[in-house]
């Protein structure tokens, strides 16, 4: 199994008490501890307001962080789980991630879906569009990029998206482009768009929704000759680790203590829900037994999210000391 870390960036709460002045060192040192470690990739989110609440505290934006990794790594792969489509021109962000791209020697990942996040969409001024548009927004932006990272320019006269000779050079420094990664498990449209052009996916759930996902994409690989063995499936685990039980509920109390003020009580005893739900929480040997069977299952790279990243670092060591070693 292959292995990524989001870093902290404030969009999860996750910089909270750190000065502004200060929440770059933050991020750097993290991405710098990963790059000298196993990881073979380090990730940002693509949102402009904090979750589940929107507030003025940090989140800073996904593309500039791309670009400060890029000159400040050297091994790690750069991504973000993931681009929202609608929210830039996508012949721009073509042009944006091959600039990531030569800036980092080849590291870019992109991942790419239509959105979500009702809240900052109207707040930035891009409308909501329903399910379907937001679809064939990706659909076609795709296929911008593709063009674009493969030839040098991109023409489309699309529903939602025109251009008409974009010039993309210098190209990516990847052969083919940058690697796509789609995200989202909708089954009719995304996984379908997936089985078309995507290198990786990434889609969440139970055991058995994985495996109903990955049957579907399958599905649209078949109906259009696709091995589906070219295609790396992903999914993302919210992940506190502990050499006890006692131990993980200690660090997910912390998490809980810094985030309930912002967040509030009902919604910090859902969050506190789904971590303690999540198949990376628990013990170093629970979640090293849950990931292997994910892997069973045809899981080829997990992306955890550590909420403690910014502030103690001590549980991704303890995770990349005993389940990496163990699962890589």
């Amino acid at each position: 199994m292959r292995f990524g870390a989001f870093v902290p960036q404030g969009w999860r709460f996750d910089l909270v008490g750190i000065a502004p002045a200060q929440q770059w060192q933050a991020m750097s040192d993290v991405a710098t501890h990963l790059d000298g470690g196993a990881w073979e990739s380090l990730w940002v989110y693509d949102h402009f307001h904090t979750t589940p609440v929107a507030s003025h505290e940090a989140t800073h934006e996904a593309w500039t962080l791309m670009s400060a990794f890029a000159a400040s790594t050297s091994r790690i792969r750069l991504g973000q789980m993931c681009t929202c489509m609608g929210y830039r021109n996508p012949a721009y962000l073509a042009k944006v991630a091959a600039t990531v791209d030569i800036i980092s020697g080849g590291r870019t990942e992109m991942g790419i879906g239509g959105g979500w996040y009702e809240h900052e969409w109207r707040a930035y001024g891009y409308g909501f569009p329903e399910i379907p548009q937001r679809l064939g927004m990706l659909r076609e932006g795709v296929d911008i990029m593709s063009q674009a990272w493969r030839t040098g320019s991109a023409t489309l006269s699309g529903k939602y998206f025109q251009v008409d000779g974009a010039i993309v050079e210098p190209r990516p420094l990847q052969a083919g482009g940058i690697p796509l990664w789609i995200a989202g498990g909708g089954e009719k449209v995304t996984l379908k768009i997936a089985a078309r052009v995507a290198q990786y996916t990434n889609f969440t759930g139970t055991l058995e929704e994985f495996d109903h996902k990955s049957t579907v994409l399958r599905q649209h690989c078949d109906a259009i000759g696709r091995p589906f063995e070219q295609i790396t499936r992903s999914s993302n685990f919210n992940t506190i680790v502990g050499e006890t039980e006692g131990e993980a509920a200690e660090r997910l109390d912390t998490v809980m203590a810094r985030l309930t003020p912002h967040v509030g009580e009902a919604r910090a005893e859902r969050i506190r829900a789904e971590y303690e739900n999540s198949p990376g929480y628990g013990t170093i040997e629970q979640v090293a037994e849950r990931l292997a069977e994910r892997q069973a299952h045809g899981l080829g790279y997990a992306i955890h999210y550590f909420p403690e990243m910014a502030y103690d670092r001590s549980g991704v060591e303890l995770f990349e000391r005993s389940v990496m070693r163990e699962l890589s």
